[in-house]
C-alpha cells in the first residue's frame, strides 16, 4: 500500500513544487537516475508506465525508494485505466496520474484514498474532476494551453491546483511563466532527463541540475 497519505504527497508537491518524469526498462540504470534526482533535492518522481512489463521495473524501483531513499515519494504515470491503477497502487504507488480524465480511475484512487491527478483539458473537466476529490489537477499537453489558461482559470477559482506537464522546461524564464500564473507544481520529463543524460549516465550532472530547478521554483514561489 501508499506510505504517504494524499495529503502529504499534496503537501510535498507544493513545497518542491517539481516532479520529475521518466521511464526506462532497465532496473538499475532507473534506480541510478531516481537516486540522482534525490539527491537534487527531489521527492517525487512520476514513473510514467509506458513500456511492456513496466509493472516489474516500478516494483523494484519503490522497494529500493522504500529502503534507501526516505522521504522520497514515488507515484505513476501513463495510467489509462482502473485496472492498472489497482495493480500499481497494490505495488505501493503514492500517486497516480493519467494523460486524461476517467472516472473509473478517480473511483479506484478514491477507495484506497490514493492521490490521483487527472489529465485535463477544459474547465469543465478540472470542474468534474475537482467534484470527484481530486486535488491536483494535470494540464496535458501544457504547452498546447499555456500559462495564460492557468492563469484564466485560477481568477474564478484560486483554489485549483494545476500541474502542467509536456513543454515544461528547466529553463527560468520558462518556469516563471508558469509559477507566476500559478500552478503548484511542474511536471518535467525529457527536458529535465535527457537522452544524454541518459546515453551518458551524467548522474552528477542530473543532479546539479534538479537542485538548480528546484532553487529557481524555490525563488519563484516566495514572490
Amino acid at each position: 500500500m501508499a506510505q504517504y497519505s494524499r495529503i502529504e504527497v499534496f503537501n510535498t508537491m507544493n513545497e518542491t513544487g517539481l516532479v520529475p518524469l521518466f521511464y526506462h526498462s532497465d532496473v538499475d540504470l532507473a534506480k541510478n537516475i531516481l537516486k540522482a534526482c534525490y539527491n537534487g533535492g527531489a521527492r517525487l518522481m512520476e514513473f510514467t508506465a509506458r513500456g511492456d512489463f513496466a509493472f516489474e521495473v516500478f516494483s523494484e524501483l519503490n522497494k529500493y525508494a522504500i529502503k534507501e531513499l526516505p522521504g522520497m515519494v514515488l507515484g505513476v504515470g501513463s495510467v489509462t485505466d482502473a485496472a492498472a491503477a489497482s495493480l500499481y497502487m497494490q505495488m505501493g504507488a503514492n500517486f497516480i496520474v493519467t494523460p486524461s480524465f476517467r472516472e473509473d480511475i478517480a473511483i479506484a484512487c478514491n477507495r484506497r484514498k490514493v492521490m490521483w491527478s487527472p489529465g485535463c483539458g477544459s474547465l469543465k473537466e478540472i470542474n468534474t474532476a475537482e467534484e470527484l476529490g481530486c486535488e491536483v489537477v494535470k494540464l496535458f499537453p501544457g504547452a498546447t494551453y499555456g500559462a495564460g489558461f492557468v492563469k484564466a482559470i485560477k481568477g474564478p477559482q484560486p483554489w485549483t491546483n494545476v500541474m502542467p506537464t509536456g513543454g515544461v522546461t528547466t529553463e527560468e524564464d520558462n518556469l516563471a511563466a508558469w509559477f507566476n500564473a500559478g500552478v503548484t507544481c511542474v511536471g518535467i520529463g525529457s527536458k529535465l532527463i535527457s537522452k544524454d543524460v541518459i546515453a551518458n549516465k551524467d548522474y552528477k550532472g542530473l543532479e546539479a541540475t534538479v537542485k538548480q530547478t528546484i532553487a529557481v521554483i524555490k525563488k519563484l514561489k516566495k514572490k
